[in-house]
């Protein structure tokens, strides 16, 4: 640590910007230069999580931006490590993550020369961040990470990008006055609406036949939560949340339709957006799978999404959902929506019951191996026993394309913010990053001013659902949670294969595999029941290789309780009739029959 007498080095003066800007938590993988930029942020006493990959660092500080709602920060070195670390930008940009991603790079003098790593990281990041800049001299520094910072935060969020050279960071200001201060910044200014535009609002909300919200992980992440279940509680309007919009809402609320999805979007006719876009997740305001008279409500932070696609400009509000939603639910006061005879709801609630009957049908028909279906109800009911739902104590983390989208469906949320799947950018291999970041942002130390407050006191589990796939991408971030004892339990749900497995015994596999040197294989296999558990015994954790719903159920209870990384390994059916197909996007064309509700 720099001493009070001794001039301050390039790495000090970063690490202090940052601990002066509030932030408590820095995720990344160090080399040189950046290593001494770590050395001295932990010094200042700002934990540092060190990866394995940089893309899992990366997707670690989106998720704790999402998470507490200020930006997560990511250090990574220059060239290779910037490469890595762009596939955070990107989940960054489309999920509307704040990030602050900082690198290491080539000396000033050294530019064009072939430097070691060198790269034009600012041409390169520029079309892709909100911010990107390479400071110029040392006493520049602290201005150009509070300007990263904020910018990455305040109007729609994303990426803001510093470019440190390292003579910058292995360099000396002359003195300690002249390094400018940096201090915590103040929440993004909130913005609200016409009162004549909400009248106009309230009105169609009053006369529609058929109303829907729409609450998108936006609405978590502005921790709206409040404003939007008054509203809901006051008006009886049915809901549908995002797959990240779950909880703002409890999903055993009555007005929930989410079990009844394909329904309410056939139906509805006036459809007020909060905190969500009308992009592929919800088809783009689209017939078939919308009701073709729809009219869309949005309310968003980005006046770019109002009127896109199926949106309605002239009906759209630029503003904050925790300012605009109170506004509106004025102009609502004393009106709930109650139809003495409505098509609408009765549809909603016979869908609900027909597929809410499908599902416990299926969770309930045992057999092995074991299905998707039958697996997530033996998980689902253990840790209900151990963390009821209305505790808010599991925050649970999915990915994997049939592993996301079957469980967020069987697993129920109570609070928001409980729930983090592949997002926006349907982004594989978020999963053991997101989960990292988890961990920290709700177990971080009580004093850390960017811990979390969940629904009630008290460390959360993280559970982890990966499909064998999904888990590949970043399997070796368990020995980074073994190393900093995370307690996460991990679930692989072993199909042997990407969506399916194309075997269904071991023989089968084998032939396939042998035909002229494993060209028999599809494109879409992986190993035979591959050992994943072994990854975490052999980084001091605890393994579980199941295949019984007796073994499952052992295996999660002894997880849930252990205080160590755990992966169950659970072997399902290989699925390998199953047709290829990802559900959200099977009835893109027009006129083509929707799927059932069950399923999206």
């Amino acid at each position: 640590m720099t001493s009070s007498s001794a001039p301050p080095t390039g790495a000090y003066v970063i690490a202090k910007a940052l601990r002066d800007l509030g932030v408590t938590v820095i995720f990344g993988i160090v080399g040189i230069p950046v290593v001494e930029i770590a050395e001295q942020a932990i010094n200042l006493g700002i934990r540092f999580i060190g990866f394995r990959n940089e893309q899992a660092a990366g997707y670690a500080a989106t998720a704790y931006g999402y998470l507490t709602g200020k930006p997560g920060v990511c250090l990574v070195v220059g060239g290779p490590g910037v490469l890595h670390a762009m596939a955070g930008i990107g989940n960054s940009s489309s999920n509307a993550f704040p990030m602050l991603l900082l690198a290491g790079s080539s000396e000033t003098h050294l530019v064009t020369k072939g430097a070691f790593q060198e790269l034009d990281a600012i041409s390169l990041l520029a079309p892709h961040t909100k911010l990107a800049a390479r400071p110029p001299a040392l006493e520049s520094i602290p201005h150009l990470i509070e300007s990263a910072y904020r910018t990455s935060w305040y109007g729609r969020p994303g990426t803001g990008f510093v470019d440190l050279p390292a003579d910058l960071i292995q360099g000396a200001a002359d003195s300690a006055e002249d390094i400018p201060q940096t201090a915590p910044l103040p929440l993004p200014p909130a913005s609200g609406a016409d009162e004549a535009k909400l009248s106009k609002i309230a009105r169609l909300l009053k006369n529609a036949k058929a109303p829907l919200l729409v609450v998108g992980k936006g609405a978590a992440y502005a921790q709206a939560e409040s404003s939007i279940r008054a509203l809901v509680d006051q008006t009886s309007i049915p809901f549908l949340p995002s797959p990240m919009g779950k909880g703002v809402l409890p999903d055993s609320h009555p007005a929930n339709t989410a079990s009844a999805r394909s329904t309410a979007l056939q139906h509805a006719d006036i459809v007020l957006v909060l905190g969500a876009r009308l992009n592929w997740i919800f088809h783009f305001g689209d017939a078939p799978k919308w009701n073709p008279a729809a009219r869309f409500i949005q309310v968003d932070i980005e006046p770019s999404e109002i009127g896109r696609n199926g949106g309605d400009a002239e009906l759209g509000i630029v503003g904050d959902i925790n300012v605009v939603v109170p506004q509106l639910l004025s102009q609502l006061s004393g009106w709930t929506y109650s139809p003495s005879s409505s098509p609408y709801l009765s549809a909603l609630a016979e869908a609900k019951r027909k597929n809410e009957d499908k599902a416990a049908k299926a969770a309930a028909k045992a057999s092995l191996p074991l299905t998707y279906a039958h697996a997530f109800d033996v998980i689902k009911r253990t840790l209900h026993t151990l963390s009821p739902p209305d505790d808010g104590g599991i925050v649970y983390v999915s990915e994997g394309a049939n592993t996301m989208d079957i469980s967020r469906s069987v697993f129920p949320v109570q609070h928001p913010r409980l729930r983090l799947d592949a997002g926006t950018y349907a982004t594989m291999g978020v999963g053991l990053g997101y989960a990292i970041a988890a961990h920290e942002a709700y177990n971080a130390s009580p004093s850390s001013p960017e811990a979390v407050s969940g629904p009630k006191p008290g460390r959360k589990k993280i559970v982890a659902l990966e499909g064998d796939s999904a888990f590949g991408f970043s399997a070796m971030e368990v020995e980074t949670m073994a190393r900093y004892q995370m307690d996460v339990l991990i679930f692989v749900m072993n199909n042997g294969g990407v969506y399916h497995g194309d075997s269904d015994t071991a023989e089968e596999w084998l032939e396939r595999q042998g035909a002229a040197g494993g060209k028999g294989l599809r494109s879409t296999s992986l190993g035979w029941e591959v050992r994943y558990e072994k990854i975490a015994e052999a980084c001091g954790g605890l393994g579980f290789f199941v295949r019984t719903p007796e073994e499952l159920k052992r295996a999660t209870e002894e997880g849930f309780r252990t205080n160590m990384p755990v992966v169950v390994n659970v072997v399902i059916e290989s699925g390998k009739k199953g047709k290829l197909e990802f559900g959200w996007q099977a009835s893109a064309k027009k006129g083509k029959k929707g799927k059932s509700d069950a399923k999206l």
